[in-house]
Formats: C-alpha cells, structure tokens, sequence
C-alpha cells in the first residue's frame, strides 16, 4: 500500500494540526495501544473489552492452521457451497473477500444470506443443493434473531434431506465462548465452532474468525492477508509518531471535519472495492453516530454531472489503479473539499485496509468525545420489533402504520425546506435484487440533484445493523424515507430445530421489522415518511423517479 495523501483546504488546517499536536503532547497513540479505556471516556464499559482488534493481526496468525484444517476437511468432502447466515460485522467482512478478491478454483463459493424477505431465502435456496451445501452461521452475540430465523429454516430443511445423523456435518459457527449458539452448536453436533476473540467488537472483527474463515473457505492467501493487517498495524503502531500515522492522521482530520459540520464522509470506489464501502459504512456510521454525533458515510454514489457538491463532503479515493478520468474528477475535488487518496498495490493490501480504517475510526471517536465502540441506540429498533411480533402473536395483526402515496410528491412535499446539514436516508424492506439496487440508486441520484443533499441507500433488515445507530443517534438532521413491499411468496419460521411447529413467517418477521424502525425513529424524534410500492418495487420507484 502507498502513502496515504491528504488534502486538507486552508480553512481546517489549523484545527487538524492543533489536533495532531493534541497526539503528539499528550502521547494519545501510545494510549491507544496500551488500551487505556480514558482515551474515550472514563468509565471502561464497552471500551476496556472492545480493543482487542489492535492485537487481531497477531491474534488470528496463531490461528491459521485451525482455518487450514477446517477448509482442507470441507473440500475433501465434496462441499460445492457455502451459505453464511450472519448480519452486520458478521456478514460484510466475508462479503468483501469474496466479491473483490473471487473464488479460487476447486473451493466451495460463498454466499451471504443477511435479508429476512421470504423471496430472497426462497432464492437462496433454490441455487443450492443442500447434500453439497454447507452453512456457517456467524454471530458474535449468539442470538441475532435475523440469523437464527435463518439457521432455524435451513436446519429443518437439511434434516429433511439428509437426515438426523448428517445434519451436523453441514453447519460450523463462528461466535463468542459462551455465547447460546456455542451452547447449541455442541447439542446439535456442528463440525466445527470457532470460538472468537470475546474482546473484538463485531465491526472490528474482519481480521479474526469472523472474516478469515470465510476468506479461507474461497482459497485467499491469509498469509498474504495477515502480513498486509500487520504492517499496517506496525505504522499505526506506538512507534509512529501521531504526524506519520496513517490511521491517526486520516482519524484526526475526519473527527476534526465532522465537528466544522463536514461529516458526510463520501466514498469513490471502482467496482472491485464495492463491497469495502458497505464494510467501511458500517464501521462508521455504527461507530461515530451517536450522543448527537455522527459521520454520515455515503456509498455507491453516482458522480454528478455537475461536480458540484454541498460544503458538508468529505471524500475519500481508493483504488487499484486510477484511470485517467477519475484522477481529473480527484483533482478538481481537491480545490474545494477534504480528500483522503489511498492507492493499493495489491488485493492482499485489503487486510491492511481494514486495519487502517479501524484505527481511524477509533481515533476519530475520540476527536468527537464519543465512545466508537459501543451501539447504545440500536436495541430500539430491536426491542420495537419484538413488540410487533409479540402483538402478531396475540392478535393476529401488526401495528398499523401510515403510508403516504407512491408518488413523486409525496416526497418532494417531506423533502421541502431541510435543516442545515440535513441528509436522507432511503430504507427498503424488500427482497435487494439487482435491479431493485439500481432503480433505489438513481433515484437516490435524482433527489441528490433535485435538493443538494446526500443521499444514502440501504436495504432492510440489514442497514439496521449498519446504519441504523447513526440514524437514532446522530444530530436528528435525516430525512427518511421507507419503502415497504409485499414478497410473492412467504416461508414459515420453524419455533425450533428439528420441529415444524411456526408461530411466524419470515414475512411477519421482515413486516415487524420495518414497522420497528418507523417507530423507533419516531421514537427518536426523526422525520421519516413510508411508501408502500404495490407491483414491482423497481417499477414503481422509476415511476416515481420520474415523477421528481
């Protein structure tokens, strides 16, 4: 990986080195490193047993081998398929190994399954041969309701193919010692559980069981991995003075920029670093949106024609090779707005990525006065949700929720007159396949144009594990809009392994945790508007595109 350059205008550059001098005085890296918990703040919840990511290069090499013998066994056994159930830290690590660096051949491919919508499990599995199938269900907490719904499904339909006495054989579990799913794992025979780092919090944790078990499973280099995560951890390191440390210098000037109200962190990636911006959206807005706080990170953004962006943008650029164009769209960036330019040498420089941006997340964090390793505001949206189901479970009827029309008016009328530093946030319930991503994106891109603001995506459930913090726990200044849809079809939830016994559909499921967000944003005293999309969802959101 080359140097990092920054680009920092005239009009920051006095509170970014006041903040580095802050570093250097005060000795704040050799802090961090030594994981002294008041760096944040001065009680040690959720701090003192959230810093083992600085150890994570270290940690996982010793532990290669057990990867190694785990995937050599997998491949003797014919495995064509790997399904991961997993959500949030959990999922999206796997998910950029797989779509930037590929599949080797003769490996099992990888699949992510993070959605409760009915169509996308039905999908799922209608691509697999469950005998050739096998399932890692990962979950640092051991009971995301999202993942054992899934594991719930998928294990009732492996018994009925295989049979009790072979079942285990086709499911692993990455977790927490002493999580439930440890518990259930060992009654239900697993092949293999991988006890993780209990000290690496969930969005820290692509550089430990949770990510390289997946990056094993395709035939990645681990070595490769670990030794690009090590070095970078060594220049992040002690030994680095606070003015020559990457991941301090990029943290210092994001957390001093979102405090001059230049927090919409934007992400120009190519296609073969897609995946990274939804890894590194999580690591951000989960990390930094909370106490009133936030950095909003925009992905999968559209340039517009213009070049013209509000004064709120932060950009940074990573990339392989920069083609020419893109270096001539940087350039003119750099005269007006913050940009952080990160150019990679190789695809095993993506263990070094995640390193670097942990620590300037963590870093950032502390600029903001925020703890950057807790979530306090997501267990709403969660506990709304189970109030959906319990009340379906008694009455037969979710809560009842207002929408607006599906129609370009609608809004443009919630969109009018936004708060200075405002932002929206399109969320959609429903199945994310490819052309529903791209109708949700250009109209994203139109009402980008349309108003100035940024504009993020996300599809629910899963943005509910990555975006959802930030959405409750930030300054309020979202816009929010929730498209809801019906699926074409519905699976019910088995109550428990091994019986048919279902109280819930996965329609249910998905339904009440719309209905909870809504409330919990409501609750939060957000500004959020929904629209149910009758047909088919990437119709009816060009139609409306059409219609701003």
């Amino acid at each position: 990986m080359k140097p990092i350059d920054l680009t920092i205008p005239d009009e920051f550059r006095s509170r970014i080195e006041a903040g580095t001098a802050f570093y250097l005085k005060n000795r704040i890296v050799d802090r961090i490193w030594k994981k002294d918990h008041t760096v944040w703040k001065d009680s040690p919840v959720e701090i003192a047993n959230r810093l083992g990511w600085l150890n994570s290069p270290d940690w996982i090499s010793g532990r290669l081998g057990e990867i190694g013998e785990f995937v050599r066994n997998v491949r003797n056994e014919g495995f064509e398929k790997t399904i991961l159930l997993g959500m949030g830290g959990s999922s999206l690590a796997p998910e950029v190994f797989r779509k930037t660096l590929g599949l080797k051949k003769g490996y099992p491919d990888l699949e992510i399954l993070d959605s409760t919508d009915p169509d996308a499990v039905r999908r799922a599995e209608k691509k697999m041969d469950l005998r050739r199938t096998l399932f890692l269900v990962s979950t640092k907490s051991g009971g995301t309701v999202e993942t054992f719904s899934l594991f719930r499904y998928f294990y009732n339909r492996m018994l009925d193919s295989v049979g009790k006495a072979q079942t285990g054989r086709h499911f692993a579990a990455v977790t927490d010692p002493g999580s439930g799913l440890e518990r259930l794992a060992e009654g239900l025979d697993f092949r293999k559980i991988f006890l993780n780092d209990p000290d690496i919090g969930g969005r820290f944790s692509a550089l430990s069981f949770f990510g390289m078990v997946s990056a094993g499973l395709i035939g990645a280099d681990l070595q490769d991995l670990i030794r690009t995560a090590g070095s970078m951890a060594e220049s992040c390191g002690p030994g680095t003075p606070a003015d020559r440390n990457p991941g301090v210098r990029i943290g210092i000037l994001l957390g001093e920029l979102a405090k001059s109200k230049r927090n919409k962190l934007t992400f120009l990636l190519p296609p073969s670093l897609s995946a990274f911006g939804d890894w590194v959206e999580q690591l951000v807005a989960e990390s930094t949106g909370k106490e009133g706080r936030g950095i909003v990170p925009v992905v999968h953004e559209i340039p517009p024609k213009s070049g013209l962006y509000g004064e709120d943008r932060v950009f940074v650029h990573m990339d392989f090779n920069s083609k020419r164009d893109v270096q001539e769209r940087i350039y003119g960036l750099k005269s007006m707005h913050p940009v952080i330019e990160i150019h990679l040498d190789e695809p095993a420089d993506l263990g070094g990525l995640y390193f670097i941006w942990e620590m300037a997340v963590a870093v950032a964090g502390e600029r903001m006065k925020i703890n950057p390793f807790d979530q306090p505001d997501v267990e709403s949206a969660k506990q709304q949700a189970r109030q959906a189901v319990d009340q379906y479970r008694a009455s037969g009827f979710l809560p009842e929720i207002t929408a607006s029309p599906a129609a370009g008016k609608s809004i443009l009328d919630f969109l009018r007159n936004p708060a200075k530093g405002a932002y929206i946030g399109l969320q959609a319930f429903f199945e994310a396949t490819e052309e529903r991503k791209e109708s949700l994106g250009l109209l994203a891109t139109r009402l980008r144009d349309r108003t100035g603001l940024a504009v993020t995506t996300g599809f629910g459930p899963r943005f509910l594990h990555s975006t959802g913090q930030l959405h409750k726990g930030d300054s309020g200044c979202g816009l929010f809009i929730q498209f809801t849809s019906d699926p074409e079809n519905d699976l019910p939830i088995p109550d428990e392994v091994g019986r048919p016994d279902s109280s819930i559909s996965f329609q249910v499921l998905l339904k009440a945790q719309a209905a909870g967000d809504y409330l919990a944003l409501k609750q939060a005293g957000r500004n959020i508007v929904r629209i149910h999309l009758e047909g088919d969802p990437a119709a009816v959101l060009n139609r409306i595109r059409a219609e701003c």
